[in-house]
């Protein structure tokens, strides 16, 4: 029986049961824009999230749009099950990202701009600078940027220039005198210096404004008309044929390449750019008007995050540097570390508890291990200098069997991740680059150990990436075990990942493709079977997959409870009366980015135990069906009380949370007015500290633990 099946044909027939991936993203990324409207978080905290809310948008067009422009050309009219086709969704993409413009330009120029000049933080535009100002402009013209910077004229003899992906550029329009011509130049302003230039004052202004005041030099003997800022955005996705490559890696290089040289889908500029120039920028880049967005205040908000290194402490949020967990405090020897882990299984929850001193001292540790004979990795995404790269060499060094799963695919991680592969290999890493037509998403991590009763394997299983840097401010969570049937799986996990094998059986995994999906429906409908004493809540970045909806849907149906966190897109409809009036959506945006995947089925609640699995899927068509997944079981009565815990803060804050109603629209919980209440990363912040405090004094910590407790 096919989850539609289960539903009302009359409801069934209907697309409006969903809401369109695009544009709930884009309501996602309103949330996140009214993170820097919020007057109740710090200034430079505001400011960044102008930068995220730009650069999420560009993502969004280099990826999303690119593809529907696509299928425009493509004549491509079928729509999703939401009914919208793909020029329909172009045609809303436009509405609404033309306002999140128009508010993005009106908080940063009438809000921001002049709060922090208030509070000696000065960005200013070069007109607004004074004589001492415009003399230290003027130097740091001639010192540091004339030399770098090329004029390119556009005429018969000089063809327009390729402008790069995201790059900022002047369009220049000078006037010859003698033959009272005008013409058309472009000037790429350097992203090798600071986007916003410090002058001694202490102000700050953009450096594309500098450059504009000094054209002349630049331009010698002719008259400067004028110069606009411009940006473009090019399509970004890769579209490569893994079926077809011979060499993975060769493909990816190639398709890198190819990626620098993409079609132009977006055109960013200011409203007072001349017709002669934007018809010069429309014709050259095959742009259309309605590809063209205005932009109030400055071009490519993204350079705010300049700023966000401020040393205004009074002026940035406080930064929690994470505890370390209780379980893994004052370990002197490597074989302490593997005790600790045996004695029983540690939950981590990042940044609440720190991902350096837990997850990269696993590797670290196992890397220096002497009985660690094995260790075997997935990298999807990892910082720039990853203490995990360096321990996985160290340990290959060493005479250690290492294995590492480079995700070469992983979008706008391509290069970075190429590089990682190639110093794996040189150091006797044996490296594999991933499956064909599929993606790596998995994060696990097995570490093979002899011991007095033989080989016992340690595994990590987490929802997040192995990345030092953004575990910082994602929240994630990992489980670290020496559990036989988790070591059994994971193993087996790996063997298929670097070798053949199918109809592989697993007992505490479900594994996308091919489990993950069948197995949370299976428990959708086992709370369906339980009618009201039915309970699910589900915890995730984003909710597409329209049969997990429907399912849960008839699960409402039922009567059966369903909270959903979703921190982006969710195509289902809460509260549609005969559908699913026992589903509540929320979101929560602050601080820290919600990232975890966390699956709480009830079991009966309280008639038997809960079932919670963590891992790296949301219920995505790509991440169910495109991607390897892995979901672990918790089996612990104690890690199943702190994942209950964490779920029922979530369900109870009120500060970061959005509500989602039936029509797609969110609503904050609380009005932007209210200052008390709680906050779920306060919270969690708080407990994380009581637990050290309380390990300090000889006590078992509970991280603040109501074991057991879901909010109704």
């Amino acid at each position: 029986m096919t989850a539609n099946e289960t539903i009302a044909p009359e409801i069934a027939s209907l697309p409006e049961r969903f809401t369109n991936r695009e544009i709930s993203w884009l309501a996602f990324n309103d949330r996140v824009l009214a993170q820097a409207e919020d007057p109740r978080l710090p200034l430079i905290e505001r400011l960044k999230f102008c930068a995220i809310f730009a650069n999420n948008l560009d993502e969004f067009y280099m990826v999303r749009v690119a593809g529907l422009k696509d299928q425009v050309a493509a004549g491509i009219v079928k729509a999703p099950p939401d009914g919208l086709t793909p020029l329909m969704q172009l045609e809303e993409i436009r509405t609404i990202v033309s306002g999140h413009m128009v508010r993005l330009g009106q908080v940063f120029e009438m809000d921001l701009r002049p709060t922090l000049a208030a509070e000696g933080v000065e960005i200013v535009h070069y007109a607004e600078l004074d004589e001492f100002d415009l003399k230290a402009a003027t130097q740091l013209f001639d010192e540091r940027i004339f030399a770098i910077l090329t004029p390119l004229a556009v005429d018969p003899g000089h063809p327009f220039p390729y402008i790069s992906n995201l790059s900022l550029n002047l369009a220049v329009i000078v006037r010859d005198e003698v033959e009272d011509e005008t013409h058309f130049a472009r000037i790429k302003v350097p992203p090798s210096l600071d986007r916003f230039i410090e002058l001694p004052s202490g102000r700050y202004v953009a450096l594309e404004e500098v450059i504009t005041a000094n054209l002349d030099q630049l331009f010698m003997g002719m008259e400067v008309v004028g110069a606009w800022p411009f940006r473009v955005t090019r399509n970004a996705d890769l579209t490569l044929d893994d079926e077809e490559a011979d060499d993975l890696l060769e493909a990816v290089e190639m398709e890198l390449r190819r990626r620098r040289f993409g079609r132009a889908i977006r055109l960013e500029l200011h409203d007072d750019m001349p017709d002669a120039a934007l018809e010069v920028l429309l014709r050259e880049l095959d742009l259309d008007p309605e590809d063209v967005f205005t932009v109030g205040g400055f071009v490519d908000s993204t350079g705010f995050f300049q700023f966000a290194g401020s040393s205004r402490p009074d002026l940035v949020q406080e930064v929690f540097p994470g505890v370390q967990h209780p379980q893994l405090a004052n370990i002197e020897t490597t074989a302490e570390f593997f005790r600790r882990i045996r004695e029983r299984d540690i939950l981590v929850h990042h940044p609440y508890i720190s991902f350096s001193s837990s997850v990269s001292e696993f590797v670290r540790v196992a890397a220096r291990d002497p009985k660690v004979v094995a260790i075997k990795l997935t990298l999807y995404r990892t910082s720039g200098d990853s203490p995990i790269i360096d321990a996985l060499i160290r340990a290959a060094e060493a005479g250690k069997q290492v294995a590492a799963l480079v995700e070469l695919k992983a979008r706008f991680d391509e290069s970075a991740n190429i590089r990682w592969a190639r110093r794996l290999e040189e150091a006797g890493v044996h490296v594999v680059y991933g499956l064909v037509g599929l993606k790596i998403h998995c994060k696990t991590t097995l570490v093979v150990r002899q011991e007095k009763e033989g080989l016992r394997r340690y595994c990590h299983v987490g929802t997040g990436n192995y990345n030092p840097k953004t575990a910082r401010f994602y929240e994630d969570f990992g489980l670290i075990t020496s559990e036989p049937a988790v070591g059994d799986d994971v193993t087996a996990l790996f063997n298929f990942l670097t070798g053949y094998g199918r109809g592989v059986g697993y007992k505490r995994l479900l594994v996308a493709p091919g489990t993950a999906r069948t197995g949370i429906g299976e428990l959708i409908a086992r709370e369906k079977s339980l009618g009201p004493k039915g309970r699910i809540i589900m915890k995730m970045n984003s909710l597409v997959a329209s049969r997990i909806i429907d399912q849960l849907y008839d699960a409402s149906r039922a009567g059966v409870q369903i909270d959903l966190i979703v921190r982006g897109i969710s195509c289902l409809r809460p509260g549609v009366p005969g559908l699913s009036e026992n589903i509540r959506v929320k979101s929560i945006v602050g601080r820290y980015l919600e990232h975890s995947r966390v699956y709480w089925f009830g079991n009966g609640r309280g008639e038997g135990e809960p079932e919670i699995l963590i891992g790296s899927a949301d219920l995505m068509p790509r991440n169910l069906d495109r991607r390897v997944e892995a979901l672990v079981r918790i089996s612990s009565p104690e890690l199943r009380d702190q994942l209950t815990h964490v779920l029922d803060a979530n369900l109870r804050d009120e500060l970061l949370s959005w509500i989602l109603h039936a029509d797609g629209s969110y609503t904050r919980r609380v009005p932007v007015t209210t200052t008390t209440g709680i906050s779920l990363h306060d919270q969690l912040e708080a407990e994380a500290a009581a637990s050290v405090a309380a390990s300090t004094k000889g006590l078992r910590p509970s991280f603040g633990l109501h074991a057991g407790r879901v909010a109704q």
